[in-house]
């Protein structure tokens, strides 16, 4: 009977041991990953840091004035006025629309009807 005791309690000494291994080798697996993947978004905010330097050098206003300059013939870009702008109070708001009216109901009659009782 202890042969049998010992010879199960190897069995599963042996069987953590393999699922031990198997979670160790998992854990370092999706540790790689994990790693790699902030790796790549590391790379992408400094590539979206750089793209973000770029926008703002090719959006500066006296480039662009420049740019608008040199393509006037094309584009016939003029600089805005002040005075190209309306006023809040010039903007027409729509009409709020009325609620329809639906299952209305006769006054006149339940007036009428009151005054009898």
């Amino acid at each position: 009977m202890k042969a049998l005791a010992y010879v199960l309690s190897a069995l599963a000494v042996f069987g953590l041991a393999f699922w031990a291994y198997r979670e160790n080798y998992s854990t370092q697996q999706v540790l790689k990953e994990t790693r790699t993947l902030q790796r790549q978004i590391g790379s992408a905010q400094v590539r979206l840091g750089v793209l973000r330097a770029e926008w703002a050098y090719l959006n500066r206003p006296d480039r662009l004035r420049e740019l608008a300059e040199l393509n006037f013939n094309s584009l016939g870009l003029l600089p805005l006025r002040p005075n190209q702008f309306g006023r809040v109070d010039e903007v027409a708001y729509p009409q709020e629309p009325l609620l329809p009216i639906t299952n209305g109901v006769d006054v006149s009659t339940m007036a009428a009807g009151g005054a009898n009782r």
